[in-house]
């Protein structure tokens, strides 16, 4: 009933079957090296490998890359993904990640994908998963399981950008659950639109853990700056 908007510009896309329109691809930039080997965030100097927050605290995963960077303007596009009624930008968002994370996709061989969950009300209240529907669309190019279900948030949690990142870790305690049982998956994909302090990741990534998954990895549309 509505026509696709270009996910950066937000106007009215006068290709309908494209999914972003020519200029802002053009003027779209990926985060480029140096990037930090465990998250993916910009760093200053390629010596140093690891940003300052992977230097000083560890976190559950393997290694993970965010494409773009949060700023001011992948900030909207998110916010109007997520609660402004444009599931559509999901189709580009779930391109990026599989075209700009290819050589990481070929290197890691995930063999199977999951998204961050959200708490079923939040659910309710947009209408659809916004990280689940990225994970699918990854999932069915890379002809691996969805892993719907085996991760479930089971409380609401407040705002994460408001906090900082002990609060962030506090507030996600004990909010998420895995599905019982050896998920008998040794490489792991997890999807989700932004990444930060790591928090979440770190929340997720540990049910995975406990549930027989070896390695862990992850993508996310957009990635917090590095020190």
């Amino acid at each position: 009933m509505y026509p696709r908007c270009c996910p950066i510009c937000h106007r009215v896309l006068q290709d309908q079957n494209g999914l972003i329109c020519p200029d802002c691809l053009k003027s779209l930039r990926p985060v480029e090296e140096p990037r930090c080997k465990k998250c993916g965030k910009s760093i200053e100097y390629e010596e140093e490998e690891l940003c300052w927050d992977c230097q000083n605290r560890s976190h559950e995963f393997d290694e993970g890359r965010g494409i773009f960077p949060y700023d001011k303007v992948m900030r909207r596009s998110i916010l109007k993904y997520k609660d402004g009624g444009r599931r559509e930008y999901g189709d580009f968002y779930g391109k990026a990640l599989l075209y700009y994370g290819r050589k990481e996709l070929a290197r890691w061989h995930p063999q199977a994908v999951l998204a961050v969950p959200i708490h079923p009300k939040k659910k309710r209240m947009r209408g659809f998963d916004q990280a689940e529907y990225l994970a699918e669309i990854v999932a069915e190019e890379l002809k691996i399981p969805c892993l719907q279900g085996y991760v479930k948030k089971t409380k609401p949690t407040a705002a994460q950008k408001n906090l900082g990142a002990s609060q962030r870790r506090k507030n996600l305690r004990d909010s998420f659950v895995g599905l019982p049982g050896d998920w008998k998956v040794s490489s792991l994909l997890i999807i989700d639109d932004v990444y930060t302090t790591g928090s979440t990741m770190d929340a997720v990534s540990l049910q995975a853990r406990l549930h027989g998954v070896e390695k862990i990895y992850f993508l996310t549309v957009c990635v917090g700056k590095g020190n």
